[in-house]
């Protein structure tokens, strides 16, 4: 059968709030979006969903900005409280001179961005009436490092980019989430 408008618009909240987390750093979200038991693999981000959240913190924490854009939603047919989905991402990272995990993203002597398209493969489950990831797959389609030059934030006013704590304006936004 396929998923109700309902059981379509929480799954997308629970991708959107991901990647939201991911780019404010608000990672007190991330126990709200996988059940328990949750997997997770991508690149060499692999294990239980909490292993990921930290591994992910070493990755992004370093980056001077992330930008995560989704795509089109394909959901599968749900059986027995399970839906799988396929959500192509694109996303930008701003990675600073002297970036610690070169295995991950490339030493460069000056401010570049790393740009990723990709899809997450997820197998949603509603257990006690709540939809949460319980397996996502992350693939890679293409990556590219760019020269950003001028397109750098470092001569803006910091009121006018975006913020990695509650100082950010989508912090009333993103409130229920975080309990």
């Amino acid at each position: 059968m396929n998923p109700s408008i309902e059981d379509r618009e929480a799954i997308r909240d629970i991708i959107a709030a991901y990647c939201h987390a991911i780019d404010r750093r608000r990672w007190d979200i991330m126990p709200g979006l996988f059940h328990e038991d949750a997997t997770f693999a991508f690149g060499p981000l692999v294990g239980d969903w909490r292993s990921f959240v930290e591994q992910a913190r070493g990755v992004i924490d370093d980056c001077t900005h992330t930008h995560h854009h989704l795509g089109q939603v394909l959901f599968g047919q749900m059986a027995d409280g399970v839906v799988h989905t396929e959500t192509y991402m694109s996303a930008m990272h701003i990675i600073p001179p002297g970036y610690p995990l070169t295995d991950v993203f490339p030493a460069r002597d000056e401010e570049y961005a790393a740009v990723i398209a990709g899809r997450y493969i997820d197998r949603f489950e509603k257990r006690a009436g709540e939809w949460r990831i319980a397996q996502r797959t992350g693939v890679y389609d293409w990556r590219e490092f760019r020269d950003i030059g001028e397109a750098s934030l470092t001569n803006l006013p910091g009121e006018a980019c975006g913020q990695h704590d509650d100082s950010d304006p989508s912090t009333p936004a993103a409130a229920h989430w975080r309990g």
